[in-house]
């Protein structure tokens, strides 16, 4: 009997496992077939380097801001900003998923609701890896960002992190919400914040302290830090502080989606 009850138990566990293969495939595969998305996802933040590194780096001496010149020290916060961008807004498309009633399909499936959410924030946190990965590279041929195998596995891990973290808040903002609109406005309005206070264009140490406490407040702001700290050795706080702050976030946030998810409405 215990043998019996034990394959069963293996049973639900590989189905478990095949379907949130299959969601996080099929995730994969919408992001590929759309290239203009990669495209777009690319060009944004390089527009970002070029133009705005460029013109602000210009009325900044090279070297003043830790040693580095001001792209390099933009470099980690575009990072962030992509992962920001692209991760939040993947949340749309439970509301686009909802419409085409891809969703119910989904929901019927013998899978639990957990394991449906995981596909998702997995699928969605590769395909943010991947703009990551092209980044990196077009940093070090472009932007004479040196990588180490060290450094580029730490940046892996911190933005494995915030991928997850933000994927998962994008969902569960897109499991509450109903329309496109509403959604646009809401991740707009968590957005902004999240990025222009978590010192990814600017030194926190010259805020002043009503501002670097804001800073400090913000999850992001810890993401930001453990990027320079990797990759270009300016450190804020200490990298163990910035990997406690992004785990608990992350936990914080994949729980908070879990529960967005589970309570969805068609």
């Amino acid at each position: 009997m215990q043998g019996k009850d034990s394959n069963m138990t293996k049973g639900a566990v590989t189905a478990e496992l095949r379907g949130l293969y299959a969601i996080w495939y099929r995730e994969l595969l919408v992001f590929m077939r759309e290239p203009s998305r990669l495209v777009g996802s690319i060009i944004q933040p390089l527009l970002w380097l070029v133009i705005f590194g460029t013109g602000v780096g210009s009325i900044i001496e090279p070297g003043t801001i830790s040693g580095v010149d001001y792209q390099q020290f933009l470099f980690p916060g575009i990072l962030v900003m992509t992962v920001l961008y692209g991760s939040l807004f993947f949340g749309l498309y439970i509301i686009l998923d909802k419409r085409i009633d891809f969703l119910k399909e989904v929901l019927v499936a013998p899978l639990r609701k957990s394991t449906m959410f995981f596909g998702k924030a997995l699928g969605g946190s590769t395909d943010g890896l991947l703009q990551i990965i092209i980044l990196m590279v077009l940093g070090a041929i472009f932007f004479g960002i040196h990588f180490t195998l060290l450094s580029i596995i730490l940046t892996f891990i911190i933005v494995s992190l915030l991928l997850i973290s933000i994927t998962s808040l994008g969902l569960a903002i897109g499991s509450l919400m109903d329309s496109p609109e509403g959604f646009g406005l809401i991740s707009s309005f968590a957005i902004f914040p999240l990025f222009f206070l978590s010192g990814a264009l600017f030194p926190v140490r010259n805020l002043p302290d009503w501002l670097k406490t804001v800073v400090m407040i913000n999850p992001v702001s810890y993401a930001v830090d453990a990027l320079r700290s990797v990759i270009l050795g300016i450190t804020g706080y200490s990298l163990l502080l910035d990997f406690s702050v992004l785990i608990i976030f992350t936990a914080l946030t994949v729980i908070t989606g879990t529960w967005a998810f589970k309570r969805i409405k068609l």
